[in-house]
Order: structure tokens, then C-alpha cells, then sequence
């Protein structure tokens, strides 16, 4: 099977790059991300209107690209777990964490037993319709498997220590948007309690030896998440990015 470069780099105390997709797909899109460098990304299905059969194009596409495919489920529930890792999803992206408890149940579905209760399909899209000892598949299955949790309300944060703590999750990822929404501060991201956020999640995140994760809009957002302990960044999403450059060369044009 196929292994996770990210999660090995990630390992090695590097830093990986990538974006996130909430509304274009193509087939070209793979081969995109990887020309423009990402090692990662991260299809968004809960505010899109992405499907399990669009994951599986786009993630076998990501295989022939070198992108490594990860997923934000519909929702927080077995079925979306097992369909997007058996349709070849390197790792899984749960909203709004906020306890131990739900995060060990969170790695159980990503593992089989006697580690979880994934189920068990071989020779299919996560193991690229190969054959092979079905024990040694399992244990590569579950080794690449990168899980990581959102951390964007303040209960997650309140609890974020004992999440992080959890055995098999492997990173936290900072919700900006959301965390303003659930400290009371909507879309104020200088403010103080958001910014005590920011440094907690690594800080907490490093503790643990788990990796700390967001999205950074602009290189100035990103630089400042690097400098902070942040090591692996989506920059930016599909909209943002093509209204931000389609805004910038027709106001070019326009101006000139």
C-alpha cells in the first residue's frame, strides 16, 4: 500500500502545505495542487456539495498527482468514516471536537480490530485494488491513516489538553472562523481571546507530540502561524483564492 509522506514529514518536525476545496473539482484539479507545490488537501464535505463518488475520482486523480487526499466529513458518523478511507482517503478532519471520549471514538472507527471497528474491505480503491497478506494491508491502513481534530469552540478548547492526549489522534486544527463564533467575537481575529486560542492549540498540540494545523489566508496570516509552532498549513481554498486573483487582475486592468 501506498504510504503517507505527510504524516512522515510531519514526523520529522517539517512543514507541509497544502489547501482546502469547498466548490471546484476537475479532473485536472490533482495535478494543479501539485505543480503549485501542496503536499496535501483537504476535500471539504461539510459545506459543500461534494460526494462520496466525487472523493473517489478526486482521490484516485490525487494518487497519480503525489497530492495526499484528506477529507472533512458531512458529519461526525461511522458511515462517512469508513466510505471516504475505503474510497482512498489518506486521513479524516472531524468538526468541532470538544471532548476525550468523542475522540477515542473518532480512532476507533479509523481502526480495525482489534484497535476499533472499522470494517473491512481489501483489495478496493484504499488499497488500489491490490492483493496481499489482508493483516499486513490492515496494519499499513491504519499506520498512514492521519486524524485530525478541529478544535473550534470553546469547549473544545477548554478541553483540548485531554483530546490531545488521545492515542491515534494526530493533530489539531485551529477553526478560526468558528472559534470567533463560539467566543462570542465573530470574525474579530485580533482579539485578545482569539489570539490566546491560536498559541494554546500548539502549545497543547506540541505537549503532546501532535502536530498543530490551520489555515492561514494570506502569507502575512501564515508566516505568523509558522512563527508561532504551526506546521501544517493550508493556504487558503478553491473561492478564496480564484475570487482574490480574479479581483486583483481585473482591478489591474481596470486601473491601468
Amino acid at each position: 500500500m501506498r504510504t503517507n509522506p505527510v504524516k512522515t514529514k510531519l514526523a520529522a518536525g517539517e512543514l507541509v502545505f497544502g489547501t482546502m476545496i469547498f466548490e471546484f473539482l476537475s479532473p485536472g484539479l490533482p495535478r494543479i495542487l501539485a505543480n503549485s507545490g501542496a503536499d496535501f488537501v483537504f476535500y471539504d464535505l461539510e459545506h459543500s456539495g461534494f460526494t462520496v463518488e466525487d472523493m473517489k475520482t478526486q482521490f484516485a486523480l490525487c494518487a497519480g498527482a503525489g497530492v495526499i487526499p484528506f477529507a472533512r466529513p458531512p458529519g461526525k458518523d461511522y458511515q462517512f468514516t469508513a466510505r471516504l478511507l475505503d474510497v482512498g482517503a489518506f486521513g479524516l478532519l472531524y468538526q468541532m471536537v470538544e471532548s476525550a471520549e468523542e475522540a477515542r471514538e473518532l480512532v476507533r472507527w479509523t481502526r480495525y480490530p482489534p484497535r476499533g471497528i472499522r470494517g473491512a474491505i481489501f483489495g478496493g480503491a484504499h488499497d488500489d485494488y491490490a492483493g496481499g497478506d489482508m493483516a499486513e494491508k490492515a496494519n499499513a491502513a491504519m499506520e498512514r491513516t492521519f486524524t485530525t481534530v478541529l478544535i473550534e469552540t470553546a469547549a473544545g478548547l477548554e478541553n483540548i489538553d485531554e483530546i490531545m492526549a488521545v492515542d491515534g489522534i494526530d493533530a489539531a486544527h485551529l477553526g478560526h472562523a468558528d472559534m470567533s463564533l463560539s467566543l462570542g467575537i465573530p470574525g474579530q481575529f485580533d482579539h485578545p481571546d482569539l489570539q490566546r486560542a491560536v498559541d494554546r492549540i500548539v502549545e497543547t498540540s506540541n505537549k503532546h507530540g501532535k502536530v498543530a494545523a490551520t489555515l492561514a489566508p494570506t502569507p502575512e496570516w501564515g508566516h505568523d502561524f509558522i512563527d508561532r509552532g504551526y506546521r501544517m498549513l493550508s493556504y487558503s481554498y478553491d473561492i478564496g483564492l480564484m475570487t482574490d486573483s480574479l479581483t486583483a487582475g481585473i482591478n489591474a486592468l481596470r486601473g491601468r
